[in-house]
């Protein structure tokens, strides 16, 4: 039982402080989850590639893995219920007094504020991302070869990837099916 409570506590304060969307609160989740010892760097970035790939908020789904992962289907859906209590409570709260709030020059000033931060937070979030999966950090260190660095098949993967989504204007999905499938072929 204090598992669950423990883990409602975790996602419900990551909802809370989220404001920008799910890749804003990559930074909190990777926090949570790596310092908890929940998953390993390589584990996180693969959860954020499955998150990424499945219907819903990247949030949402992370959490509901990283709570499945610790304790099971109820695991899952605690820290799914933490993670979206905070917007509910919030969006109840807005919606209540709604007619004066987008009028009020306070509220209309923490926006614009948030911005660049929410910006910061999702620059920060593809940054580990990039540290992650495209750089061999731990390798490079051990053999102090610059070509180590980098992971050059994924380096490629990823170039060519930009190419194509700036090139030729398909769905997302049909991208992320075809890297889904390269990936097996590949790694």
């Amino acid at each position: 039982m204090m598992e669950l409570l423990k883990i409602y506590w975790i996602f419900f304060k990551v909802g809370l402080f989220t404001i920008g969307g799910g890749l804003a609160a990559l930074p909190l989740l990777r926090n949570e989850a790596i310092m908890r010892g929940w998953v390993t760097e390589a584990q996180f970035t693969d959860m954020i590639a499955v998150s990424q790939s499945t219907p819903g908020p990247i949030g949402i789904n992370m959490a509901t893995y990283a709570g499945f992962n610790q304790i099971g289907i109820i695991g899952s859906i605690v820290a799914t219920i933490g993670m979206v209590t905070p917007s509910i409570v919030i969006i109840c709260i807005i919606a209540k007094f709604l007619g004066h709030f987008n009028e009020n020059k306070l509220v209309q000033g923490i926006f614009v504020g948030l911005r660049p931060a929410v910006t910061g937070l999702i620059g920060a979030a593809a940054f580990s991302i990039a540290l992650i999966s495209i750089f061999n950090i731990k390798l490079f260190k051990s053999t102090d070869r610059l070509l180590d660095l980098f992971n050059l098949k994924a380096l490629i993967l990823f170039g060519a990837f930009m190419y194509a989504t700036n090139k030729w204007k398909y769905h997302p999905i049909f991208y992320i099916v075809i890297a889904g499938i390269l990936g097996l072929f590949i790694f």
